[in-house]
């Protein structure tokens, strides 16, 4: 589903928004921030049917209010990324909000998705790019019922692990790579003092 949300909100319509918002993020295991410069509304119309297929919630709302809806939640740190014109995408599955909007963005250099989150777990916008490339839930499940292999409870219980494993995944990556990068720095830095050393003596 996708929601516009005119600025012009009174305090009752906004304390709607906000508990609405927050209904959905209650039930998310994603978030995905995408930045719109000015997309045709025939554009916005032919994502609103997408997102509503792949049981995506997508709004266009004030980014004050979303804040408020986030806090003292797993998504509590994406607050510090909601700077500028953002609309939101919510789901259960986060390969599926990934999925939409990242198609979405392909066509449209309007269209820039800035970051996201998963529980306790921020995102790139290149890690939902990737994450945006695994099988959906609905394709893994219909993967199971045409070979119906191996117990089902273990495969739905793997399923949910998936997107939070691959995340992780690419954090630690991202991690090790400054980790060397800064190692490469420090021993630069030891070298020249070093050499300095050598030739004041």
């Amino acid at each position: 589903m996708i929601v516009e949300v005119a600025l012009g909100l009174n305090l009752e319509q906004k304390q709607a928004v906000v508990a609405e918002v927050a209904k959905q993020v209650a039930g998310a295991q994603a978030i995905v921030l995408v930045e719109n410069r000015g997309m045709a509304v025939a554009a916005m119309t032919q994502l609103r049917a997408k997102a509503r297929a792949s049981g995506v919630y997508f709004r266009v709302v004030k980014n004050t209010l979303v804040r408020r809806a986030v806090a003292e939640t797993p998504f509590a740190s994406l607050a510090d990324k909601m700077v500028g014109p953002l609309a939101y995408g919510i789901g259960a599955d986060p390969v599926a909000v990934a999925k939409v909007l990242n198609d979405f963005a392909k066509t449209n250099e309007k269209f820039v998705i800035t970051g996201g989150s998963m529980p306790g777990q921020l995102l790139t916008a290149k890690e939902i790019s990737a994450l945006a490339a695994l099988p959906s839930r609905d394709e893994l499940i219909a993967k199971l019922l045409g070979t119906m292999q191996g117990p089902i409870v273990k495969f739905v219980r793997t399923l949910n692990e998936v997107p939070g494993r691959f995340v992780r995944t690419l954090a630690a990556l991202r991690d090790a790579k400054q980790a060397a990068h800064n190692a490469t720095s420090s021993d630069a830095t030891s070298s020249d003092a070093t050499l300095a050393a050598t030739t004041e003596n």
